[in-house]
């Protein structure tokens, strides 16, 4: 059976324009496959600081997770265009093609491109 609070996690959370960093993040719960999620936001000084917080809100729910990895966004809503790039040096390089099909997903009107280069 589905834990129903891994149901209730948002697939993405990511801020609303600019360029930040953001973590992949794989989301276990008891009795259900895990689940990735994307969260990005421009508080984050690190991509440590995004993943903790991530942690701490899924244990207040009975949830457990690992980061996958990290990049930046750059999310321009004007023109309805995010990219998806770079790398973190704690996490390594997420794989930027699981984030990119989490986003088109929950934007599935904006451009999303991804590229390996650039930090």
């Amino acid at each position: 059976m589905a834990d129903p609070a891994l149901s209730r996690v948002p697939d993405v959370q990511i801020d609303g324009d600019g360029v930040f960093k953001y973590v992949l993040v794989r989301v276990r719960g008891a009795g259900a496959p895990p689940k990735d999620v994307v969260r990005g936001h421009s508080w984050a000084e690190y991509h440590a600081d995004l993943f903790e917080r991530t942690a701490e809100e899924l244990a207040r729910h009975g949830l457990s997770c690992e980061c996958l990895g990290g990049g930046r966004l750059s999310h321009r809503p004007e023109e309805r265009k995010i990219h998806v790039y770079g790398y973190s040096v704690g996490f390594g390089r997420a794989d930027h093609a699981v984030t990119t099909e989490k986003l088109k997903a929950e934007y599935p009107d904006y451009e999303i491109t991804w590229a390996d280069e650039g930090y």
